[in-house]
């Protein structure tokens, strides 16, 4: 499923918690297809960031619009709908059920009125896309933690949403199941997806083509749009590695 337009678009978003500004006068647009990597120290706004693409969270200020629709705009009804059809999510952790593998993906359209059979037929699909139609039958505790990833993604793009969000993909990998997640986020790139990356890998970030640095709740470095604020204290060594 592809957007005719935007995905994301804010425009001078804030989030406040309190007195705490955790995302500031924040500009950012995300169009169909993109493969992007969010990156920024603790508490630099990225999982704040995530929240409000992820429509888990609105705006204080500012506008926010996914797939054309304002989120100001939205009762929380229409809002879950929006989510449940445009954006998956994948987490550091994996957030899998006990039982069937095939279960553990299916239950991702169990809220959206699909029959149980059909909901296993793609989930099988799903699980053969992101390379596990081997595992169909197992249990997600005999899986590795690359398999139980795998799995979540599949979850995940499971709806076939256009905006896949993922947190952290590889914080609890090794190095090699941490590869494979990769590139299967690029495959999904590659066939349509726009898939942004949360992380404090800056590996990762230096092998995706966009590339966006956070610091202090502020976007301080964009490769699409080649914007570097020195002012605002982004290490010019971590820019280096950025480009």
């Amino acid at each position: 499923m592809t957007a005719p337009g935007p995905l994301v678009e804010l425009a001078a978003a804030r989030k406040d918690y309190g007195t705490v500004t955790a995302l500031d006068a924040t500009d950012l647009t995300v169009v169909p297809g993109e493969l992007v990597a969010v990156v920024g120290p603790s508490g630099s706004g990225k999982s704040t960031l995530l929240t409000i693409m992820g429509t888990l969270s609105r705006p204080s200020r500012g506008t926010v619009r996914i797939v054309g629709h304002d989120l100001d705009s939205l009762t929380d009804r229409r809002l879950s709908a929006l989510r449940a059809t445009t954006i998956g999510f994948v987490f550091q952790q994996f957030h899998l059920p006990p039982g069937p593998v095939v279960d553990a993906v299916a239950d991702g359209l169990l809220y959206r009125g699909v029959a149980r059979r059909r909901r296993r037929e793609l989930a099988e699909r799903a699980l053969n896309r992101v390379g596990l139609a081997d595992r169909v039958g197992h249990h997600t505790h005999q899986l590795s933690g690359g398999q139980k990833q795998r799995v979540a993604i599949a979850r995940a793009v499971l709806g076939d949403p256009p905006l896949l969000l993922a947190d952290e993909p590889t914080g609890a990998l090794d190095s090699h199941s941490g590869n494979v997640v990769m590139e299967l986020l690029r495959e999904l790139h590659h066939d349509g997806t726009a898939v942004v990356i949360i992380t404090h890998n800056q590996d990762i970030a230096a092998a995706v083509p966009r590339r966006i640095a956070l610091r202090d709740g502020r976007i301080v470095h964009d490769s699409a749009v080649d914007v570097v604020d020195v002012a605002d204290g982004v290490d010019v060594a971590d820019m280096e590695t950025l480009r």
